[in-house]
């Protein structure tokens, strides 16, 4: 089962995710064989995290709540709150497939939730620049709650297209970037 985890930071919490940053990793390499996506978003300035998303393939929903609040900066406090969602990964690769790289270009974690039908349930035609993407779903996986989309672009706006217009009640477009040791 794929599930998307996205830690959003507290604010202040920069030195103690420092601090941090090696048990973090460590437990994240725990994960390798099971991750899908991975890396820290940052405020406009490009250069303040605000948060961690990790796409983890686990064998269920406690498997997963388990990773996601056993995380060494969410039991320290780093994280001010978690959104853990199932997952279903459209493009069925990891973001170490992605063609266009680990590095270079603007990219973007771009989340789209809201109530109601469905949207954006398939790949959207022009894919070349997407590195994850596919629908947030219930703990049952059977109702859509939103959709998670990693994507290289020019700028937010760019990245924010990806997904329908006028489909969600929110959507958040944050920077983002590859994780994990280098």
């Amino acid at each position: 089962m794929e599930f998307f985890c996205y830690h959003r930071d507290r604010v202040g919490s920069v030195p103690l995710r420092e601090e941090l940053l090696e048990e973090h990793w460590s437990y994240m390499d725990r994960y390798a064989a099971e991750m899908i996506a991975r890396g820290p978003t940052f405020a406009d300035d490009g250069e303040t995290p605000t948060g961690s998303v990790h796409i983890v393939d686990l064998p269920d929903s406690a498997a997963a709540r388990a990773f996601a609040f056993d995380e060494p900066n969410y039991q320290a406090g780093v994280y001010r709150d978690v959104l853990l969602r199932r997952w279903r990964n459209l493009l069925g690769r990891t973001m170490w497939d992605f063609p266009g790289g680990r590095t270079g270009g603007n990219r973007y974690l771009v989340l789209g939730l809201g109530p109601g039908q469905g949207a954006d349930l398939a790949v959207p035609p022009d894919r070349d620049e997407l590195i994850a993407f596919g629908p947030l779903l219930s703990d049952d996986a059977v109702t859509w709650l939103g959709t998670a989309a990693l994507v290289r672009a020019p700028d937010p706006d760019e990245a924010r297209a990806v997904l329908a217009p006028d489909r969600y009640a929110v959507v958040e477009v944050h920077g983002w970037e590859s994780g994990g040791r280098r």
